[in-house]
C-alpha cells in the first residue's frame, strides 16, 4: 500500500484516495502507522525523536537521584537502565505483539510524575527500596489494563485530573531544591540568575516559536541555561572528558529489597495511586497518539489503548528490576514529532527504540547531559511540573465541569495540598498508620475516589442489569427488562417503543456473521451479553457489554454519514445501522481485548 496518493483500503472495506476524498482528513499525515516510508525518513525522524525524548529521560533520572542524596555510581547505572528499557519498550510500542503494542510512535522514558515519591523512597531505603515499590508498582499497573472496563466509573477523569495536578503540588519542592545546588565558592546569585534565564527562554521560545522551534524549546532553554552557568563557575565539563566513548557501568546496580519494613508499606500506597492515575492518563496519551496519526479520525482503538498499557507496565516492572525510576510514554513528545513531521509510520518507532538502546552504551554522550547544572534542571522540573497541572485542569474540564465534579476537585485538591505541606495526621496518630495516612497525594486521591463513588451511589438513576445469550432469541427479555426500566422513569408509550428500536439494532448490529466468525463462537456457544440500563426522566443510557471482537461500530456509523447513500442497494448490516443512529441520540463503541462495550444513548419523547 503506497502513500503517495494511491487508493488505500480502510479497515471497514472503503476505499479512499490518498488523504482528498476523505472529509476532515489531514493531508498533513503523509505516512499512517501502517504505511511504508523511505527508509532516509525513517531514520531522520527517528532520530529526531530520539534526542527530544534523551533530553528529558536523562534530566528527570538525575533530578531523582540526587534529590534523592544518591551517588554518581548509582546516578550512571540508572540512565544505563533507563535508556535500555526505554529503548527497547519503545520498539515494542510500535508493534503488536500478542496483546503489548499500541502499534504507533510512543516514546518511552523516565516520567517526572514518580519523581517526589521516588525521592522519598531513595531518602528513607536508598535503591533497593525504591527497586521493590517499583517491582509491586507494576503489578497494579498490570491490573489496571485487565480490569480496565470495570475500573472505568470509578477512576474518572475528575479524580485523574485531581490527582495529577496534586502530583504537580508535591513535585515544587523538588524542583526548588535545585535552585540552591551550586559548586561552592560559586556567587550566591549564581542559582536564581541560573534557573530564572532558563526558565526565561524555555519560556520564550515556547510562547512565540512556531514549528520545529517550539518543539525544541526545551533544549534551549537548557543550553541558554548552561550558557548562563559557565561565568558563575557552575559548569563543570571535566566529567565529559573523563568519561569514556563507549562502555557499560561498571557498579551501581542495587538490587531489590526483598524484606519489605515500615518503609515499604508507608510509600506503598501513594506508589499505587501514582501508577493507577499515571495509567489513566497513558489512556488519554494512546487516544490521543491515535488521533494524530491518521489522516481521516476514527473512533479510538481500545485494544491498541490495552497494548500501550501493557507495555507500560513492563516498563515500570523492568525499571523496578534495575532499580532504576519507573518509565511511563512521554505523550507530548510522541504527538508533537508527528504533527510536525507528518510521518506516523511505525518504522520510526523501531529507529527511536534502537537509538536509545545504542546511546546506553556511549557514557560520553549521557554526561553531556549529567554535567547540566542543578538549577538548570530544576528548570526544567518546573516546566514540566506546570504541563503536568495543566494537563490536570484540561482532563477536568474536557469531562464537562458541572457542579459536583467542581466540587469534588476542589475539595480533594485543596485537601491534599493542604495536608503535603503539614503533619497533621502524622502528628495525631503516630506510629506506622501515621505515616501511611499522612500523605497529601494519597489523601487527596482518596478523598476524590469516596466523593465519586458516592455521587454514583445516590444520583438517583438507579441501575438495572440483565444477562443473556448474545442472540436474536434473548430480544424478548431485553424487551421486557426495558420495560420495567421505562417504567420506572414515567416514559410514554412512544419513547418505549424507540427504547426498544435502539436496543433492537444495536444487538442485530452486534450480531453480524462477520463479527461472530471473527470472535470464534460458533451457533452453539453464543457470546454472553449484559445489559446496563441507567434510567432517567429525559434520557436513558444503555450499556451492552459483550464477549466480542468486531468492527468498530461508531466508525461503520461514521463511514454511513459519510456516503450518505441511499437505502437502495444496502446490506442487512448498514441498514441496522442506519436505523441506530436514527433511534440513538449517541452511540459509543469501546472495544476491548475479550470484551466489547456499546454505550447508546435514548431521549425520551415526552
Amino acid at each position: 500500500m503506497e502513500c503517495n496518493g494511491s487508493p488505500m483500503l480502510r479497515s471497514d472495506g472503503a476505499t479512499m484516495l490518498g488523504s482528498m476524498s476523505s472529509p476532515g482528513a489531514d493531508e498533513a499525515i503523509r505516512y499512517e502507522p501502517d504505511e511504508p516510508c523511505p527508509v532516509p525518513v525513517s531514520v531522520a525522524v527517528g532520530l529526531q525523536g530520539a534526542v527530544l525524548g534523551l533530553a528529558p529521560l536523562v534530566l528527570i533520572v538525575a533530578v531523582t537521584a540526587r534529590a534523592g542524596g544518591q551517588g554518581q555510581d548509582y546516578l550512571e547505572w540508572a540512565v544505563f537502565a533507563a535508556l535500555i528499557i526505554s529503548g527497547a519498550l519503545t520498539a515494542l510500542q510500535a508493534t503488536r505483539l500478542g496483546r503489548f503494542g499500541a502499534g504507533h510512535i510512543l516514546i518511552m522514558g523516565t516520567t517526572p510524575n514518580f519523581v517526589a515519591i521516588s525521592v522519598l523512597a531513595l531518602t528513607e531505603g536508598g535503591p533497593p527500596l525504591l527497586a521493590s515499590l517499583t517491582v509491586a508498582a507494576s503489578l497494579f499497573y498490570v491490573a489496571l489494563a485487565l480490569w480496565l472496563p470495570m475500573l472505568r466509573r470509578v477512576i474518572t477523569p475528575v479524580v485523574s485530573g485531581t490527582v495529577l495536578m496534586l502530583i504537580a503540588v508535591t513535585i515544587l519542592p523538588v524542583a526548588f531544591d535545585r535552585v540552591q545546588e551550586v559548586p561552592e565558592g560559586a556567587p550566591g546569585a549564581a542559582g536564581p540568575v541560573i534557573i530564572v534565564v532558563s526558565l526565561a527562554v524555555t519560556v520564550a521560545v515556547a510562547l512565540r516559536a512556531s514549528g520545529a522551534w517550539r518543539l525544541w524549546s526545551p533544549v534551549i532553554g537548557i543550553a541558554a541555561g548552561c550558557a548562563v552557568a559557565v561565568p558563575f563557575g557552575a559548569y563543570d565539563a571535566g566529567p565529559v572528558a573523563e568519561a569514556p566513548w563507549a562502555g557499560v557501568p561498571g557498579a551501581g546496580f542495587p538490587g531489590i529489597d526483598l524484606t519489605p519494613g515500615i518503609g515499604f508499606w508507608t510509600l506503598l500506597p501513594a506508589f499505587v495511586v501514582v501508577t493507577l492515575v499515571g495509567g489513566v492518563k497513558n489512556m488519554g496519551d494512546c487516544v490521543a497518539v491515535q488521533q494524530a496519526c491518521q489522516r481521516r479520525p476514527r473512533a479510538t482503538d481500545f485494544r491498541g489503548v490495552q497494548g500501550s498499557l501493557n507495555t507500560n507496565g513492563l516498563g515500570i516492572l523492568f525499571s523496578g528490576l534495575a532499580g532504576a525510576p519507573p518509565t511511563t510514554v512521554y505523550s507530548a513528545t510522541s504527538v508533537s514529532l508527528t504533527s510536525l513531521t507528518g510521518v506516523a509510520s511505525r518504522r520510526v518507532g523501531y529507529v527511536i527504540g534502537a537509538t536509545l538502546v545504542a546511546l546506553a552504551f556511549l557514557p560520553k554522550v549521557t554526561a553531556v547531559l549529567l554535567t547540566i547544572p542543578s538549577p538548570v534542571m530544576g528548570a526544567y522540573v518546573l516546566t514540566a511540573i506546570a504541563l503536568i497541572f495543566v494537563g490536570g485542569v484540561r482532563t477536568i474540564v474536557q469531562d464537562g465541569l458541572d457542579r459536583e465534579k467542581a466540587l469534588v476537585a476542589g475539595i480533594a485538591f485543596a485537601f491534599g495540598a493542604g495536608l503535603d505541606q503539614q503533619s497533621i495526621i502524622a502528628d495525631t496518630l503516630g506510629g506506622t498508620w501515621g505515616k501511611l495516612l499522612d500523605n497529601g497525594l494519597l489523601a487527596g486521591a482518596v478523598a476524590a475516589v469516596v466523593m465519586t463513588v458516592f455521587l454514583n451511589l445516590t444520583s438517583g438513576r438507579r441501575r438495572a442489569r440483565l444477562t443473556v445469550d448474545l442472540d436474536l432469541a434473548s430480544l424478548p427479555r431485553i424487551q421486557e427488562f426495558l420495560q420495567r426500566s421505562a417504567g420506572t422513569a414515567g416514559w410514554s408509550e412512544s419513547s418505549v417503543h424507540r427504547l426498544h428500536a435502539a436496543a433492537e439494532e444495536t444487538l442485530i448490529s452486534l450480531l453480524r456473521d462477520d463479527g461472530r466468525k471473527s470472535a470464534g463462537h460458533t451457533a452453539d456457544t453464543p457470546p454472553l451479553l449484559i445489559i446496563d440500563a441507567r434510567p432517567g426522566a429525559r434520557v436513558m443510557e444503555l450499556e451492552f457489554l459483550a464477549v466480542f471482537d468486531g468492527e468498530n461500530l461508531e466508525d461503520r456509523l461514521a463511514y454511513l454519514n459519510e456516503e450518505a447513500q441511499g437505502a437502495e442497494g444496502l446490506e442487512e448490516g448498514e441498514i441496522s445501522l442506519r436505523l441506530l443512529r436514527h433511534y440513538a441520540s449517541s452511540v459509543h463503541h469501546q472495544r476491548f481485548h475479550g470484551l466489547d462495550i456499546v454505550t447508546v444513548q435514548v431521549r425520551s419523547t415526552n
